[in-house]
This record gives structure tokens, C-alpha cells and sequence, in this order.
């Protein structure tokens, strides 16, 4: 019987990850050439960007980031700066306080710790303030070109819809795709599904008659733009 499951398992396992790479492949052709939303200019900028975008919009933090980094360009110039003048230049968006302090602490500890240099391992970036496994893993596939999957609420949304996963939890999603997706494309293929989310799988009306999965995807109790329940064909 131990046999027989072991079996069955590799064969789903199997399925999957091919039904994964086609699904790369073709969102790969469909948005090409895509890196990070946020705009920047070093890693350090980078990181600051992706440490405000935290439930804001790219666009607005793209608003932003101009003033702010003209001032602060560097991590030894945004520790010099006073919490005060941090949360006056991003005071349009989200939690501006909070994102203040984290942005002006990750300044101190990046200089006092690793000689103003961005770190290029997961487990140094997430000893920052306001940086998780998601902001991580952009910085470590964005800047350093290192295999990482980023889940936001696009991938997640997503990875569940598509049958990678049926998991909640962001990390959990994390270790199933990481099971899944050849590693060779985890950064890349966070990329276009993010975008994917943001211009077609909407979270509320998906545009499924547009979708280029629209025959493919198992898409079961996924609510279509027309506002019904659309089933599965398989």
C-alpha cells in the first residue's frame, strides 16, 4: 500500500509542476521584460521602497520615493535623519508612523552592521524592522539575482486559484510553491504573477473571458466578471 501511494503522490507532483511551467511560460510571453514596480536606484533604495509598498500601492510609493531619496539617498544619510523628517516626506501614504521608524532603524543597523551595504541573505534581511520573508525575497531575486518567491496577496490569491497550493498562510504558500516552481524561475515567476493579479485575476471580479487560462485553469467557485460562479470544465 506504502508503495502504491508513493506513486500516486509523484504523479500529482508530476502533473503540477508541468501545469506550473506552462503557466510561466505563457504569462513569461504574455509580460515580458518585468522587473520591480518600484522605482530606485540602488538596493538600499530598493529596500525602502518595498518596506513602504506594504499595504500601499507601487504607484504611491513611486510618488514619494523622489523627494525622499534626493534627501536620503544613502543608508548612512536616511540613519542620520530624524525619524520626523522621514514621516514628513512619505506622509501620503500608509502608516507613514510606523513605516518612519522601520525605514530609519533598517537605515542605523544596515550601516552599524554590514557596512551600508544591503545584506544578500534572507536570514540578515529579516532581522530588519518592517522587513518579512515577502520583502526579502524581492530584494534577494530584484538586486542580487538569488532564487526567492515572493508572496503578496496577488501570488497568493493566485497559487490557490491555479491548484499550487491550498494553503492560507503566506509561508506556507511559500514552502509549496518552493516544492513546485523549478527554482530556476521563483523570482520570475512571482513577477509576472503579480501582474497577472493586478491587470486580470482581480480578487473580487476576476476577468476570466480574457484570461489567457481561461479553458485551462481549475478555477472552481472562482466568481467570474460577469458576477456568477464559474466551475471548472474539467
Amino acid at each position: 500500500m506504502l508503495s502504491i501511494i508513493r506513486i500516486i503522490k509523484i504523479k500529482i507532483d508530476t502533473k503540477n509542476r508541468k501545469w506550473a511551467v506552462k503557466v510561466y511560460e505563457a504569462l513569461d510571453a504574455l509580460y515580458p521584460n518585468v522587473s520591480t514596480f518600484l522605482d530606485h536606484g540602488s538596493p538600499f533604495q530598493l529596500l525602502v521602497a518595498v518596506i513602504m509598498s506594504a499595504q500601499c500601492t507601487d504607484a504611491r510609493v513611486n510618488l514619494v520615493t523622489p523627494a525622499l531619496f534626493k534627501k536620503f539617498p544613502t543608508a548612512e544619510a536616511m540613519s542620520q535623519g530624524s525619524v520626523d523628517e522621514i514621516r514628513e516626506l512619505i506622509k501620503s501614504i500608509s502608516f507613514c508612523n510606523v513605516k518612519a521608524l522601520h525605514i530609519q532603524e533598517t537605515a542605523g543597523q544596515i550601516v552599524s552592521k554590514f557596512g551600508g551595504e544591503v545584506p544578500n541573505t534572507l536570514d540578515d534581511l529579516i532581522t530588519f524592522p518592517g522587513v518579512g520573508r515577502k520583502t526579502a525575497n524581492v530584494i534577494l531575486g530584484q538586486i542580487f539575482d538569488l532564487p526567492g518567491i515572493t508572496v503578496d496577496t496577488h501570488v497568493k490569491r493566485l497559487s490557490r486559484r491555479m491548484g499550487f497550493t491550498k494553503q492560507e498562510d503566506p509561508v506556507k504558500v511559500e514552502k509549496d510553491l518552493m516544492k513546485l516552481w523549478p527554482i530556476e524561475i521563483w523570482s520570475n515567476f512571482s513577477t509576472v504573477l503579480i501582474l497577472h493579479g493586478r491587470r486580470v485575476c482581480h480578487a473580487r471580479r476576476p476577468d476570466c473571458e480574457n484570461c489567457i487560462f481561461v479553458i485551462d485553469c481549475p478555477r472552481n467557485n472562482v466568481v467570474s466578471s460577469y458576477g456568477g460562479a464559474r466551475k471548472s470544465n474539467k
